[in-house]
């Protein structure tokens, strides 16, 4: 039977694939807590970083228990799963690809054999060094193709599951502080043994991720938006280049390289939650701020601000309050798009089909509009809206976007579209304000975007934007998404070895497909 790839429907147009989150991660360490339903409601707060799959990783102190499979969180879990999945400890995770292909086998989170039992591994963000990381896995295990790579998985968070497998003679803990050093690239990770729960964040604390502290234990999770929802008191970011481990010893700390932060500033534009703050910046006063600066460096003459909910909502709210101009509500949204599965035939597609958003006509008819959005990566989007605008009747249509021109791909952790795909690679912005049809279009400038995250500009990653790669980039040909799915890799024959896994009634699928 097709199984569904979880997807949610980004864009205007059906299929059309936008800049697409990172991942989200979440842990907790608290006895006599539901663990399972504490990271279920955590997952469900963080499932706009990632919805092609999601999974739960429990432990009781003797086993870990585990449960995934592709989908939203809400249809991946019922409570029988969850009042399954029983310990102590727990750690969850919500996956949009961004290394290996959307299917079940590089579901998160990641099972692997260590010395003293068993390690489960979530991760959000990209590695830059897989191929090296291949070549040292190989080296290390020979023919010993350990833990998810011995079982399909064909990501760069399979490939730091291997290496965590460590020797007699060393801990996990004592592992993970060699070869985390080895990592380059963007990495959040959460991961647990059966009595511990581990945090790192990679020396550019390029994706973020926080710690909280609940009555009764800890939480470390991508964003705080995700402790507000379990009751989690925020007590700090985890530090860029930190490696946290909690156990019933309580929190220890060590440093396992210097930082240099350079954290995404795309972050404070679209990927994280409105009401996440991120180095002491709400977002969502982030993004009102783009929209006030919006306004000064492209103003016109105009009757509406209209905002592309909800991506374009608290800059189009900046917009107004700047500029004077009225804000309005000229798009609604179906708030319960969901997902599709039902590709529509082109002709269904010419007759305009719209899952997501239709035009308030009576509110934008014979009206000038500003149009404010997040970013433009393709523009079919934009062009469909501004088509179906006029359709309903608006006299002039102004674009105003609240990021600057995407032009470079991001190698750390967000699924843009390819270079030769982005509208503003060939383009000027005049050139792309024609080609959406709009009678201006105005992006912010980056020192506009940076200003308004109020981080200094060297500790921002702007790379989408820029062109600068605050971390090295391997040559081309060791490099991509697909990278570990190319067969003369030098790994060899599979070997579970996993020692305390669990795979009951609530954790039937984690390591054979259902």
């Amino acid at each position: 039977m097709a199984r569904g790839d979880g997807r949610l429907t980004h864009d205007l147009l059906p299929g059309e694939k936008g800049p697409q989150d990172a991942c989200g991660v979440f842990g907790v360490w608290a006895p006599g807590e539901e663990v399972s339903k504490l990271t279920y409601f955590g997952l469900y707060a963080l499932q706009h970083r990632g919805q092609e799959s999601a999974g739960i990783a429990t432990s009781n102190g003797e086993q870990l228990l585990v449960y995934k499979d592709m989908g939203l969180v809400s249809q991946v879990f019922d409570e029988t799963a969850l009042n399954a999945l029983t310990g102590h400890l727990a750690i969850g995770h919500t996956r949009y690809s961004t290394t290996g292909a959307s299917v079940w086998e590089n579901a998160q989170p990641t099972l692997g054999a260590t010395a003293g039992g068993t390690v489960a591994l979530g991760h959000n963000g990209n590695l830059t060094n897989s191929a090296e990381l291949v070549d040292l896995v190989a080296e290390r295990y020979g023919s010993q193709r350990r833990s998810e790579l011995g079982r399909g998985n064909t990501t760069d968070t399979a490939l730091i599951t291997a290496l965590l497998a460590g020797d007699p003679d060393h801990t996990l803990e004592a592992t993970a502080l060699e070869v985390l050093p080895r990592l380059r690239g963007a990495f959040s990770l959460v991961f647990m043994d059966e009595h511990t729960l581990y945090a790192a964040r990679d020396p550019h604390g390029v994706r973020p991720l926080v710690l909280g502290r609940l009555e009764r234990g800890w939480v470390v999770a991508s964003e705080t938006a995700a402790l507000d929802i379990v009751g989690a008191s925020f007590v700090r970011e985890v530090e860029p280049g930190e490696f946290i481990a909690i156990d019933a010893d309580g929190l220890r700390t060590q440093r396992f390289a210097p930082a240099t932060p350079t954290g995404c500033v795309f972050e404070y534009v679209y990927l994280a939650r409105p009401d996440t703050t991120i180095a002491g910046r709400s977002t969502h006063a982030a993004r009102v701020e783009m929209g006030r600066t919006l306004a000064r460096e492209f103003p016109v003459e105009a009757d509406l601000v209209i905002p592309v909910p909800e991506s374009g909502t608290p800059a189009a709210i900046g917009y107004a309050a700047e500029s004077g101009i009225r804000y309005a509500q000229g798009l609604t949204k179906n708030a319960y798009v969901g997902r599709t599965f039902i590709q529509p035939s082109q002709t269904l597609r010419q007759l305009g089909i719209r899952l997501k958003l239709n035009p308030l006509r009576d509110v934008i008819r014979g009206q000038r509009l500003v149009v404010v959005d997040d970013s433009i990566v393709r523009g079919n989007t934009q062009r469909a809206l501004v088509r179906m605008l006029r359709e309903a009747g608006a006299a002039e249509i102004h674009v105003r976007i609240s990021s600057p021109p995407v032009r470079w791909p991001c190698f750390y952790g967000i699924d843009f579209a390819s270079r030769a795909e982005l509208i503003a690679t060939g383009l000027s912005p005049e050139e792309v304000g024609r080609s959406i049809d709009a009678d201006s279009l105005g992006y912010i400038s980056l020192e506009g975007m940076v200003a308004a995250t109020e981080q200094p500009s060297s500790q921002l990653c702007t790379a989408c934007f820029s062109g600068h790669y605050p971390i090295e980039l391997p040559p081309a040909d060791r490099l991509g998404k697909n990278l570990l799915e190319q067969s003369e890799l030098p790994l060899g024959a599979p070997e579970d070895g996993l020692s305390s896994l669990s795979v009951s009634s609530g954790g039937a699928g984690a390591l054979d497909h259902p």
